[in-house]
């Protein structure tokens, strides 16, 4: 048996993982894959790749992108899920801010510095034509942590995928004012160069199982019901969701990778372009 650890966040884009594993298809070609839930998400996660804590991160592009720009020795070896992620906008329920405008140099809270909540902040004001110099950031680590943030008033406003906090908004803990899709496919999959190198053809059968289940992800009977029950959700949030999400198969292309990298740089996430080769493997 081949040891290799798994990292994601604990959100239904991941259930594919957790039924493979459950289903004993990596154990059947001899592959002990040893899932940790990550709740901070990325900029955790690329903490983790770093130390040699994970193998193998799912984990959200623009993040994963800055922290090999800055260093961290992984590549990616595939798109996981090719459609944008919706980032819910979200202010404390009980809170004066109404419209986007109200939320200009006003703080955000993120899980930590270079993590998806950060970097997504940073898109939005973008968007918004506001001085990103002005952005300020209260870290919270998780949402439970933003929950916290928000409702004490130490923050203003909080991104995060909008369908994980939707069971937030229907309890009337948070109010969301808005959406930001990310203006590139989601989330990939980053290996440790040294697992790369020294196991190629293991990495290799996991993406194989994994890309064979995905394939098929939606067409698996009730899978919504599956989903709203393990995840909090309501059926119809899932169903809206499962419509919009599409999971990859195949590699990042260069032409797509090219334009992520000038639109880091437009952002100043990045510094510079790197070669596709120190990125994509």
């Amino acid at each position: 048996m081949k040891t290799i650890k798994i990292a994601g966040v604990p959100e239904h884009f991941n259930l594919p993982w957790h039924m493979c594993i459950e289903d004993g298809e990596f154990e059947a070609v001899g592959i002990d894959l040893q899932w940790t839930d990550v709740p901070e998400g990325t900029g955790k996660m690329c903490q983790m790749l770093r130390d040699g804590e994970t193998d193998i991160a799912v984990i959200l592009t623009e993040g994963i992108i800055k922290d090999i720009a800055a260093g961290n020795p992984s590549s990616i070896v595939q798109v996981y899920v090719q459609s944008p992620l919706i980032w819910g906008i979200h202010v404390a329920a009980n809170s004066s801010y109404n419209t986007l405008s109200d939320l200009e140099n006003k703080k955000v809270a993120i899980s930590r510095m270079g993590s998806g909540s950060h970097l997504m902040s940073i898109v939005n004001a973008q968007n918004q034509n506001w001085n990103t110099e002005n952005l300020q950031f209260e870290i919270v680590n998780t949402i439970d942590g933003a929950v916290e943030s928000l409702t004490s008033g130490k923050a203003d406003y909080f991104m995060w995928e909008r369908f994980m906090t939707q069971p937030l908004v229907d309890k009337g803990i948070f109010r969301r004012i808005a959406d930001c899709p990310t203006p590139w496919p989601c989330f990939v999959i980053a290996v440790r160069n040294e697992v790369l190198e020294q196991h190629p053809k293991v990495i290799e059968q996991i993406l194989d199982i994994i890309n064979t289940t995905t394939e098929e992800f939606k067409l698996i009977p009730s899978i919504d019901r599956t989903l709203a029950s393990k995840y909090n959700q309501k059926v119809e949030a899932i169903q809206e969701w499962l419509k919009l999400t599409r999971w990859s198969q195949k590699q990042m292309t260069a032409p797509t990778l090219d334009k992520i990298m000038e639109q880091l740089l437009k952002l100043q996430i990045i510094d510079k372009k790197l070669a596709k080769e120190s990125i994509l493997k």
